[in-house]
């Protein structure tokens, strides 16, 4: 079986292969290790073979990890669904909380974010394919909810992120374009915040070439660098 590190340096090949394929910069593009249900010792041997943000979907692991100090020298993302009871636990330790999807989220988010005396940085989750078992948001309710982060003084809004079907006979490159077309169209229409909102977070292990290919500029790869996981802790 290839090595962590193996699978880490073919990750980036193929990244940066799909990147030059439709004349992108490689460099344009942050692979997200989806660290989730992975020990502190698996984390350490990730980040020491060059994974630089870590993303962790539940509260309980990530904070875990946190106290043995398992993500020294990466960044931290919030990847997974968050409860606004859980809120405090995750602002302030994380660099980008990538899932939010409500305006009672963010106003949770932005709260504590001023007890803290920080901005916390944001991507809002759209539902792209309208599926009753996905959190996030639909895409022609994208505009009013990022307008609503513009106007709250503790939060910065940095792009969208996705989680598309189960791909189709043309995989998922269909809901990567709509959600480059979105993030596009965010981007104009927010003209005050439009330097900051540079982050299209889509593309999972079965998928990130071909998100990179329709515009991604973070992939969240797990499966990918790790291998099968293991079973979930209690």
């Amino acid at each position: 079986m290839p090595s962590l590190q193996e699978n880490i340096q073919r990750v980036r090949e193929n990244i940066a292969s799909a990147a030059r394929e439709v004349g992108r910069d490689p460099g344009e593009i942050t692979l997200v290790a989806a660290t989730k249900v992975q020990s502190d010792e698996t984390i350490r041997a990730a980040i020491a073979g060059g994974i630089t943000v870590c993303g962790e979907n539940r509260v309980q692991e990530m904070t875990a990890h946190l106290e043995s100090d398992a993500y020294a020298g990466a960044e931290l993302h919030f990847i997974g669904h968050l409860q606004t009871n859980k809120v405090n636990k995750v602002v302030g330790r994380v660099e980008l909380i990538q899932s939010v999807s409500s305006e009672h989220l963010l106003e949770a988010i932005d709260k504590q974010a001023a007890k803290l005396g920080l901005v916390q940085d944001v991507l809002i989750e759209v539902n792209v394919g309208y599926e009753e078992s996905k959190s996030g948001i639909a895409p022609a309710e994208v505009e009013a909810l990022a307008r609503k982060a513009s106007e709250l003084p503790n939060v910065r809004l940095r792009g969208l992120m996705a989680i598309p079907p189960v791909a189709g006979e043309e995989g998922n490159r269909g809901f990567f374009r709509e959600m480059y077309q979105l993030f596009v169209d965010i981007k104009q229409k927010m003209g005050d915040n439009e330097a900051d909102i540079n982050c299209l977070s889509m593309g999972m292990s079965d998928d990130y070439a071909d998100a990179v290919r329709e515009g991604a500029t973070l992939v969240r790869v797990g499966t990918a660098l790790f291998g099968a996981r293991p079973p979930m802790h209690p």
